[in-house]
């Protein structure tokens, strides 16, 4: 007797995934939840069926999250910017993108740089690690001593990316910046930022495409989410409206979905007044739409 299904943190799921949770009941009512925002132009095009509530003011009291994206030769300014911040008593994450060292990729990684970054650039300070392969006990008594102050930097995979709040922590370090999507930069920057203290985020990256120079700019320019899914969905693509791709170009396209919204909200109120007078699409005038339909979407959808 499932009623209600709340899905939160939404862009983790798959296509499938979600669509399963929902149909382990009878229609429930459904609620969908994330902080990473979605275009509204592709908000409308994929949840057209659903209300959306945008909620885009900042809790009170929050300061604005600084962004700066640097290559290899700031390496020891970062440093001892780090080091300023802990002496001022803050916090901070480095994130890493791998957990082990991988020599064909060249990247650095949490275990090596955990154990490098406490001998050689800050032996006075105290580092905790947290990562993905960690017991569960494990990663909760790193995140309540990095909550507790007892770290100064705690090192880290992506992982902390979501369901982290640490006010006293005001730097976000991110190294290899140019592996990691739009959302999930923005994600991060969002674990600080969180108290009433001035942070920042810095992204350090060797950027090697045009693609990789684009998200780093756009982090730097904004740290609105929306303007950001917007950009993130112009360098991507949408992926499929009606499938499981979920980037790249759409196999059927319907103008361009970033800079038509107008018209895009205009149709969306056209079908639905279509739906209610017609459900089915059985009046002749509307034979013509339902055979365009069928044929556009044959296989992905039950007509």
């Amino acid at each position: 007797k499932l009623g209600f299904v709340v899905i939160d943190e939404q862009h983790k799921f798959g296509v499938m995934q979600r669509d399963l949770s929902m149909k382990k009941g009878e229609m429930p009512d459904t609620l969908v939840m994330t902080a990473t925002p979605i275009p509204r132009s592709l908000a409308l095009t994929i949840y057209g069926d659903m209300d959306i509530s945008l909620l885009k003011e900042k809790p009170k009291g929050r300061e604005e999250v600084l962004t700066y994206w640097v290559g290899e030769e700031k390496r020891e300014q970062v440093y001892d910017f780090l080091r300023r911040e802990i002496k001022e008593g803050r916090q901070a994450f480095i994130v890493y993108p791998r957990i082990d060292k991988d020599n064909s990729l060249g990247l650095l990684s949490v275990t090596e740089m955990y154990q490098k970054l406490g001998k050689e650039v800050f032996p006075d300070l105290k580092l905790g690690v947290l990562h993905g392969r960690m017991k569960p006990e494990e990663k909760k008594n790193a995140m309540e001593f990095f909550r507790n102050k007892e770290y100064d930097i705690l090192v880290s995979t992506t992982v902390v990316e979501v369901g982290i709040d640490v006010p006293n922590a005001t730097v976000m370090f991110v190294e290899h910046a140019e592996r990691f999507g739009l959302a999930q930069l923005h994600q991060l920057r969002g674990r600080i930022g969180r108290g009433k203290h001035a942070s920042y985020c810095i992204l350090m990256a060797d950027v090697k495409t045009d693609e990789a120079m684009e998200r780093l700019d756009a982090m730097a320019e904004t740290d609105d989410g929306f303007k950001l899914a917007e950009k993130d969905l112009d360098i991507r693509g949408p992926g499929e409206f009606l499938g499981t791709r979920q980037s790249g170009l759409p196999e059927i396209r319907f103008g361009n979905i970033v800079k038509d919204f107008d018209i895009m909200e205009e149709a969306r109120e056209e079908a639905f007044k279509l739906v209610e007078e017609d459900p089915n699409l059985k009046d002749e005038h509307n034979a013509g739409i339902k055979q365009n339909i069928i044929e556009r979407f044959r296989g992905k959808i039950e007509i």
